[in-house]
């Protein structure tokens, strides 16, 4: 059998500062990025539980597991509406948390992309 790895989407929490900071050190090769870096980021702890809610978490789970084929199969499989899910759905797919395929007739298909998602928070600056 081969061993197949967990995809893991990695989130950091920093100022606004200190990712320009970060970007800008990366530029001028002071600083190189590593596999282990986090990928997408975030200005605090409150908005990453914000867009990671339990409501978040359960819905990306029932789209891994469930594979609906557009927003209107999600729809009814959550008894949430399209046009709220609509919402939900674009903030996710902005910070990577959900992919948001264009198919026919303007249908939506989601995917979740990762089976995991790694916080690395410094508790010092």
């Amino acid at each position: 059998k081969r061993c197949v790895a967990m995809k893991t989407l990695r989130v950091g929490i920093a100022s606004a500062e200190d990712m320009i900071a970060r970007t800008m050190s990366i530029a001028r090769g002071e600083l190189k990025a590593t596999a282990a870096d986090p990928r997408v980021w975030f200005t605090s702890p409150e908005s990453f539980a914000k867009v990671l809610s339990n409501k978040n978490r359960a819905l990306l789970n029932l789209i891994a597991t469930t594979h609906p084929e557009s927003l209107q199969d999600l729809a009814a499989k959550t008894g949430r509406k399209s046009s709220n899910l609509s919402r939900t759905l674009k903030t996710m797919e902005h910070y990577g948390f959900v992919k948001l395929h264009r198919g026919e007739r303007g249908k939506i298909r989601p995917e979740v992309p990762y089976q995991a998602i790694s916080l690395t928070l410094a508790l010092s600056s």
